[in-house]
């Protein structure tokens, strides 16, 4: 795929476009293609993270401070990538990540990303700030789909978008937990940033908001953020298994406290996320908290990675510290910029094939092979190597 940065638009509906100059290897590239593409404010605003933006470079410089220790001499002549997700079987342990508003990004937003993650058969976690609704995401095919949930002041609020989420057959619910209030993110406030008017927040229409004052469809954003309730705590996780039969992941964990806590409170998972750096800065990457997540669990649920991931050579480092698999967000969207629904498989894939490299060249030719031995990591004792 080349790319020469400009936008030919096709009936008016979607966009494709050229490709010359430069030749995409990696899912890197297309952070910069979309930065030249997309409006600053709607660049930055999936770009960015809190305040000083430590917490956003870490969550990839961190991947960079684990090594791996491959075996040799392995018959890598056969891999499988496949794995199973809360008994659902998916291609890979490579799924994508919520993330809002995808409209901005391509015309085709969310519908886009769900039919490419249908090809792929992996999981798409749709965003409850999406600019597509969870019956519209349904109706591009058949796909497995999670579902991305806040907990708003108006628990009727909830339980209308969770019985939503389960009529349209989405097989489990994402529970951001992380989010009391939202994070300081400095480039929104100097970009003034707004939805732009001829989108809206799809999954909110039609429900049953209370008395709200509405000027516009960019209004509904602002009013649904500010609805967020502050008082959500662990009761509320067991409150939301008393109103759906799906299983629940908790969005949001970062330490082996909290881990133990969510397995207590009956999640089916825990996802190890800092919000991709947009709450509270300084708190560590991902990668960093994940093998205390891990160790905290004890085998009871799954743990998922959330954050920075955008090589292959990620995906394993994360499952060799025991994640049963990661989720993607921002990648999916600047290549959704880029490319819309291409853009989006072509990301899937080039994470698919790296990781299938780093599984060869690691020794490893199923998921169960990955091991902690096959990394070191900086927080590592010294290894005493035995004598030959």
């Amino acid at each position: 795929m080349k790319q020469d940065l400009r936008i030919r638009f096709c009936d008016g509906l979607s966009a494709s476009y050229a490709v010359q100059e430069m030749e995409i290897t990696n899912v890197n590239e297309y952070d910069a293609i979309a930065k030249q593409k997309l409006p600053k404010m709607i660049y930055d605003y999936y770009a960015s993270g809190a305040e000083d933006q430590w917490t956003l470079q870490e969550n990839r410089n961190a991947f960079s401070r684990i090594l791996f220790r491959p075996r040799i001499l392995i018959d890598v002549t056969n891999i499988d990538l496949s794995t199973t997700v809360l008994g659902f079987k998916i291609s890979m342990p490579i799924m994508i990540a919520p993330s809002a508003m995808q409209k901005m990004a391509h015309p085709e937003g969310e519908y886009a990303t769900a039919r490419a993650a249908s090809a792929h058969n992996t999981i798409m976690t749709l965003s409850s700030w999406a600019t597509s609704s969870v019956e519209e995401v349904a109706s591009t095919g058949p796909g497995i789909r999670f579902f991305q949930l806040y907990v708003y002041k108006d628990r009727n609020v909830v339980a209308q978008l969770v019985r939503r989420a389960e009529r349209a057959g989405f097989k489990a619910i994402a529970l951001t937990v992380d989010t009391p209030r939202l994070g300081r993110r400095e480039a929104d406030i100097k970009n003034r940033f707004t939805l732009p008017p001829y989108l809206t927040l799809k999954n909110f229409e039609g429900l049953d908001l209370g008395k709200m004052d509405k000027a516009n469809d960019s209004g509904l954003a602002s009013y649904v953020a500010g609805q967020i309730d502050r008082s959500l705590s662990w009761k509320d996780v067991q409150w939301l298994q008393t109103i759906t039969k799906l299983p629940i992941l908790v969005k949001g964990v970062v330490t082996a406290e909290d881990a133990r806590i969510a397995v207590q409170a009956g999640a089916a998972g825990i996802i190890v996320s800092n919000h991709g750096a947009r709450q509270l800065d300084y708190v560590p990457a991902t990668i960093s908290c994940l093998e205390e997540v891990v160790k905290a669990v004890q085998g009871r649920i799954p743990v998922f990675l959330d954050g920075g991931v955008r090589r292959g050579t990620d995906v394993f480092k994360a499952l060799a510290l025991g994640a049963a698999g990661i989720f993607i967000g921002r990648p999916v969207v600047f290549a959704l910029a880029a490319e819309g629904e291409l853009g989006v498989r072509k990301v899937l894939q080039m994470l698919h094939d790296e990781f299938e490299l780093t599984m060869a060249l690691s020794g490893c030719r199923s998921l169960k092979e990955i091991t902690r031995d096959h990394i070191t990591a900086e927080w590592d004792k010294p290894r005493i190597l035995p004598r030959l």
